[in-house]
């Protein structure tokens, strides 16, 4: 069997497929993956032995003009451009993933939605299988959860019914995303959906998170299996340098914040309250790019590094939130403090306070104080005992799980 798996978006949305694709190498599927080709995504399938089709564009510049341009708008010109990059994303994926699809079986799409709608349009072209993935169970219909909020598109405040509210939902994708699928169908000579929502989704949806940090309530609103995170390992060594600073001092505490708007502000304020409870830092660069805000010694910055290995090695991490970094630091059974911005990580931010293993900062702006009271309840005895009892319970094999999953499925599906 051949599966394309697919995807577009940042770090958290490219690395679970090269575990994926491994997983799926292993047990003799061929595979390729369509992603962002930026270079350490390039360098990422290189080391997990999985092919790279380089998706429509580089994801790190695009991804940070959309937070420049959505941070200066409005919700009425924020959800504007969400429909117009819809447009182009639908557009240029489709034309990347239908080579991409040659002689495959099936796809598998993961990511933004149009990116996912562009590969599940290059399945129905081909004739081929189709299924979503996906990393959190927020984004998935049931009556146990609220649909996301768009720009623009606020949810009714006297509906509170989440069924009532998922078929809202319906017509905010329809609104945002609706142009641009069905524009891209009559290119094609398709007919209009009337729910592009359930075209994408599909069903049923691969679910790979963790069902101790995320766990799925099954609705029967949509169908989804839940596999377990989709974790690449990771034995590279962590650098001489880095090394050296660990082992020159008490554990540190990790400051990262990936391609979020307010990272370097958050930086400042983290290192600020790291050092008020006595302790030397760990700050990821990052695509913010992130340095140490002085020349004192009690901070070493990192690019690129076995996080698997370093994460074990920290006293807490406290970070924005994705899916990824969730996973990472809980496997790892340190504590965390998450400040989260969009998309997921409110949900993971919660999850991580409801389970004991950390701190939920308290809105997306942080300052020294915020961080630092989130830092007593993080650096507590307590909670490093509860981190540790977690990390126990977290999947390792979700991609294995995942890989069978699939091949079962697509292949019971081919007959």
């Amino acid at each position: 069997m051949r599966i394309l798996l697919s995807t577009y978006g940042s770090r958290g949305d490219v690395e679970p497929l090269a575990a994926l694709g491994a997983a799926l190498q292993a047990l003799g599927v061929e595979v390729r993956v369509g992603a962002p080709g930026d270079e350490e995504f390039a360098a990422l399938f290189a080391r997990a032995g999985v092919p790279l089709v380089p998706a429509f564009a580089s994801v790190r510049e695009w991804a940070k003009e959309m937070v420049r341009r959505r941070s200066v708008s409005s919700p009425e010109d924020v959800a504007k451009l969400i429909s117009t990059q819809a447009a182009e994303i639908v557009a240029r994926q489709y034309d990347v993933l239908t080579t991409a699809a040659d002689g495959c079986d099936a796809v598998v799409a993961f990511g933004l939605f149009p990116s996912c709608a562009a590969a599940r349009l290059v399945a129905e072209q081909k004739g081929i299988r189709y299924m979503l993935g996906t990393f959190c169970p927020i984004w998935l219909p049931s009556a146990h959860n609220r649909p996301h909020q768009y720009p623009g598109y606020p949810l009714p405040p006297d509906v509170t019914d989440n069924r009532a509210l998922w078929d809202f939902d319906i017509a905010t994708k329809n609104a945002l995303f609706g142009g641009a699928i069905n524009g891209h169908r009559a290119s094609l000579g398709l007919p209009p959906l009337d729910n592009v929502r359930g075209y994408v989704f599909g069903d049923p949806v691969l679910l790979a998170c963790d069902p101790t940090l995320g766990p799925w309530q099954p609705s029967d609103l949509i169908e989804a299996v839940q596999t377990g995170a989709l974790i690449l390992p990771d034995e590279r060594p962590l650098p001489a340098a880095l090394e050296a600073f660990l082992a020159a001092g008490a554990p540190p505490v990790y400051a990262g914040f990936g391609s979020i708007a307010v990272a370097k502000e958050a930086a400042r304020a983290a290192i600020e309250a790291i050092r008020a409870h006595g302790r030397r830092i760990v700050i990821a660069r990052g695509w913010a790019e992130l340095v140490p805000i002085d020349d004192w010694d009690d901070c070493f910055a990192v690019g690129e590094v076995n996080q698997q290995a370093l994460f074990r090695r920290m006293a807490t991490a406290i970070h924005h939130g994705g899916a990824g970094t969730t996973i990472a630091v809980a496997r790892a059974g340190a504590p965390q403090v998450v400040v989260p911005q969009i998309g997921d990580q409110p949900y993971w931010a919660g999850r991580v306070a409801a389970l004991g293993i950390g701190a939920a900062h308290d809105g997306p702006t942080p300052t020294a104080q915020s961080l630092s009271a989130a830092l007593e309840t993080a650096l507590a005895p307590e909670t490093r005992a509860r981190a540790t009892a977690v990390a126990a319970k977290v999947r390792s094999d979700g991609a294995e799980v995942a890989a069978r999953f699939l091949l079962g499925e697509l292949g019971r599906r081919a007959h």
